[in-house]
């Protein structure tokens, strides 16, 4: 069955890095486009980064632009956000997700990982 597994996710202080990774399995990794979604307590889950297939092209949001870089290793079915000058609003629980089609939105992607805590204290 199709699985996705964050990690790296922890406590860091305001200015930090952290560098969470995603291992998929259970369906061909390079034909879906990969992202990372995050949910703040109270909030709605909201997109952070997306990358297509091949790796050679991201988006990512207004929030985070310039601060976090999506990446992926289709070699070995992975995908990774750095995450730098980390504040104390990108405190959320990360996701990893994947999508078929491509898109933005929650109802794009059909597969979910568990989340992993970020925390950034300050």
């Amino acid at each position: 069955q199709v699985q996705l597994v964050e990690s790296g996710g922890g406590l860091v202080q305001a200015g930090g890095s952290l560098r969470l990774s995603c291992a998929a399995s259970g369906f061909t990794f390079s034909r879906y486009v990969m992202a990372w979604f995050r949910q703040a307590p109270g909030k709605e889950r909201e997109f952070v980064a997306g990358i297509n297939r091949a790796g050679g092209g991201t988006i990512s949001a207004g929030s985070v632009k310039g601060r976090f870089t999506i990446s992926r290793d289709n070699a070995k079915n992975a995908v990774y956000l750095q995450m730098n000058s980390l504040k104390f609003e990108d405190t959320a629980v990360y996701y990893c997700a994947a999508s078929i089609s491509g898109g933005r939105s929650i109802a794009d992607f059909g597969s979910w990982g568990q989340g992993t805590q970020v925390t950034v204290s300050s």
